[in-house]
C-alpha cells in the first residue's frame, strides 16, 4: 500500500525540466518500515547525474521524479531497528540507498554493495517488491534505508562532505582499489566536480605525483592548488608521445564519448590500469586493441563505492582536513543554479542549502 506521508521537495516532470523548470511540490516518499530513517535535509550536492536523468539523457526517467544524491542532514525519525543512529545525527546518504545485504550475497558480503543485483538507486528507482520509488534529496526531508546511511565526523562541515557522498566516493574507490599511493604516478581525466575529488584524493592517499589531465590549462592554478603537479593539455601537439609509459593509473571522469581514448592508454605503463567513472551518454569511439595486448594495460569501470569505502573516505577527509571546493546556493534557486550547472560553471560543486 503506497505511502500517505507527503514531503516536500523540487520534481522533475519531463525531460524539460532540466532547462530550470523544476516544480516545488510534495511528493508521497516510500513506505516507512522498521530499518528506515526520517531526515531534514540540510544540504544537497549537485551532481551532474542530476542532468542526465531530468533529461532522460540515460533513458527514460520515471517522472515525477526528486534528483540529488549528495545528502546531508540530521535524524528526525528512525525505525525499531536502527541502533546505529540518534534522533539528531547529522548523516549522509550518497548515490546508492539500498542493496539486498543477505548472507548468500557475494556482493553485499565483499564489499561490493554497488553490483548487488537488488541495489537501489537513491533517485530514479524502485525498491524491489513494492511499488516505492526512490527520491533524492532536491527537497526538506528524506526517507531512506539506514543501512546506507552514514555519520558524518565533526570535523566536516555538512557543506563540505554533500558532494562527498557520491563525487568524493566515485573517484575515492577506484583510487584506492587500484593502488593510487607511495611510488605510483597518477591522471586524473577532467577537472569537475569528480575530476577534484580524483586529484585531492590521489595527493590525500600518498601517490608521488598527480596530474591533470584536461583539453586545456586553463585551470593549471586551481589544480596546482589541489595538490596536483600540473594539467597535460591534450589539445597540444604531441601530448600523448611526451607522455608515453608515465603513468600508472589514470581515473576518467569525462562524461564527453570523443575521449581520445587511445591515447589515454599509450601514457600508461605496461601494467597500468585505465578506470572510467563518467557516463558519457553516447557510445566511444571504436577502440583498436593494441595498446590492451602489446601493453598489458587493463581497462576498467567503476560505479560508486561500498560502505566501509564510504565510511573510510570520510574519516579521512576529515583526519586529513580534505576540503570540497563548493559553492553553496539556497535550495529555493535550485531552477537558477541547474542552468549554471548545465553551462559548466560550477568550480567545482554546487550544494544547496536549506
Amino acid at each position: 500500500m503506497p505511502s500517505t506521508d507527503e514531503f516536500t521537495g523540487w520534481l522533475g516532470l519531463d525531460a524539460k525540466s532540466v532547462e530550470g523548470n523544476l516544480v516545488k511540490a510534495t511528493f508521497n516518499p516510500k513506505v516507512f518500515t522498521d530499518d528506515d530513517i526520517d531526515i531534514k535535509i540540510s544540504h544537497c550536492g549537485m551532481c551532474a547525474s542530476d542532468l542526465h536523468t531530468l533529461r532522460s539523457g540515460w533513458g527514460a526517467s520515471l517522472y515525477p521524479v526528486v534528483v540529488g544524491h549528495e545528502i546531508i542532514g540530521t535524524v528526525t525519525r528512525k525505525g525499531k531497528n536502527v541502533t546505529q543512529f540518534e534522533i539528531g545525527d547529522r548523516v549522509g546518504v550518497g548515490a546508492q540507498c539500498a542493496s539486498c545485504l543477505k548472507d548468500d550475497c557475494y556482493e553485499c558480503t565483499h564489499d561490493n554493495e554497488p553490483y548487488c543485483t537488488e541495489r537501489v538507486f537513491t533517485y530514479n528507482d524502485k525498491f524491489p517488491g513494492t511499488d516505492d520509488v526512490a527520491y533524492g534529496g532536491y527537497a526538506l526531508q528524506g526517507r531512506y534505508p539506514a543501512s546506507f546511511a552514514f555519520k558524518i565526523p565533526d570535523g566536516l562541515p555538512s557543506e563540505i562532505a554533500a558532494p562527498m557522498m557520491c563525487g568524493g566516493i566515485t573517484v575515492y574507490s577506484p583510487l584506492k582499489r587500484n593502488g593510487a599511493g607511495p611510488g605510483k604516478t597518477v591522471g586524473i581525466v577532467g577537472i569537475g566536480g569528480l575530476g577534484h575529488f580524483g586529484l585531492l584524493f590521489a595527493k590525500a592517499l600518498g601517490s608521488d605525483k598527480v596530474y591533470a589531465i584536461s583539453r586545456s590549462k586553463a585551470k593549471e592554478a586551481d589544480v596546482i592548488a589541489m595538490g596536483a603537479e600540473g594539467i597535460i593539455a591534450t589539445k597540444e601537439t604531441g601530448w600523448a608521445k611526451e607522455w608515453t609509459r608515465k603513468f600508472d593509473l589514470i581515473v576518467s571522469t569525462a562524461n564527453n564519448s570523443d575521449m581520445p581514448l587511445h591515447d589515454y592508454l599509450s601514457i600508461l605503463k605496461p601494467g597500468g590500469r585505465f578506470v572510467q567513472v563518467g557516463l558519457p551518454e553516447e557510445p566511444i569511439p571504436q577502440l583498436m586493441f593494441g595498446p590492451l595486448v602489446t601493453m598489458n594495460v587493463h581497462l576498467l569501470g567503476s560505479l560508486l563505492g561500498s560502505r566501509s569505502e564510504i565510511t573510510e573516505m570520510l574519516e579521512t577527509s576529515a583526519a586529513k582536513g580534505i576540503k570540497s571546493w563548493v559553492q553553496t546556493y539556497p535550495m529555493e534557486e535550485v531552477n537558477e543554479v541547474l542552468k549554471l550547472m548545465d553551462a559548466g560553471e560550477a568550480k567545482y560543486r554546487f550544494v544547496l542549502s536549506n
